[in-house]
């Protein structure tokens, strides 16, 4: 395809060699979460049926198994192994120092989810105040693009709601600086932010934007990067001036302008900052 995608933000992450959208592993890890499962668990049953999915048959530790959880922004892997190396681990981890040989186990891509596991497993966000941030809100990772100068496609994680009369949820999209669609209006593209795969999904969506502008060109009729140069805005404003009597415009007439005071640019700017944006709607 001859495209490189840089990050601006974050780790750089491995990728298919025919696909520079599917991130298949990283350099460095999280573990954020570590812990046990065993035989005694009432769901352990149901839990370990993920190691003998297709054609995995690694279900070989019928007492139970230690488990360590791996993060990275893009890519995330669980680890089986004993249980006896997991409580050592943690016991050799109380300064945050200690690893572990992955020898000893399997590990496996992403988290395990479906019965037993989706009440196992809390929700982790990559921004969380352990780490000096705020729970949820926060940069994930960043992209340059690659066919408009200096501008980024950002991953970040935000508080959001489309409806005035309902609480905030935990989400997770992404930005294009370049063409500055919202995609909070475009269905798909924004998701509850309920772990690592979300995040993934979230990231890999961004990457798909930046090789849908290279392969069909930006404004394209079949790429996802349409800048559409102000044009609605300009309408509304004609509307405000013509029909309502407005003095001026009531909205900045450009996409980069409208999108800084009131648009995700507003609220990646608090992130970048540290800060908590005012929870985002539609």
């Amino acid at each position: 395809m001859g495209i490189t995608i840089r990050n601006t933000y974050g780790q750089t992450h491995h990728t298919s060699d025919t696909n520079p959208s599917h991130v298949t592993g990283a350099d460095r890890y999280r573990l954020p979460l570590v812990g046990t499962i065993l035989a005694g668990n009432p769901a352990f049953d149901d839990m370990v049926t993920y190691l003998s999915e297709g054609e995995r048959n690694l279900h070989t530790r019928p007492e139970g198994y230690g488990l360590i959880f791996l993060e990275s922004e893009e890519h995330s892997a669980t680890y089986f192994g004993p249980i006896e190396q997991i409580e050592q681990y943690k016991r050799d981890n109380a300064e945050g120092t200690a690893t572990f040989d992955s020898s000893l186990g399997v590990m496996i891509a992403q988290w395990p989810h479906g019965r037993g596991w989706d009440d196992f497993l809390p929700r982790v966000f990559w921004n969380n105040a352990a780490r000096g941030g705020i729970d949820g809100v926060g940069l994930v990772t960043a992209f340059a693009h690659t066919e408009i100068p200096d501008a980024e496609v950002i991953v970040y994680e935000f508080e959001g709601t489309w409806l005035r009369d309902e609480g905030p949820e935990q989400l997770v999209t992404y930005h294009c600086t370049g063409c500055h669609a919202d995609t909070f209006h475009d269905s798909g593209h924004v998701h509850k932010n309920t772990g690592p795969h979300v995040r993934r999904w979230a990231a890999r969506q961004a990457r798909q934007h930046i090789v849908s502008a290279h392969r069909h060109g930006v404004g394209g009729q079949d790429s996802a990067c349409r800048p559409n140069g102000g044009e609605m805005l300009r309408v509304i404003n004609a509307f405000a001036r013509d029909t309502l009597g407005h003095a001026g415009n009531p909205l900045p007439d450009t996409d980069d302008a409208y999108c800084a005071a009131k648009g995700p640019c507003s609220v990646i700017r608090e992130l970048r900052a540290g800060a908590r944006p005012a929870v985002y709607r539609a």
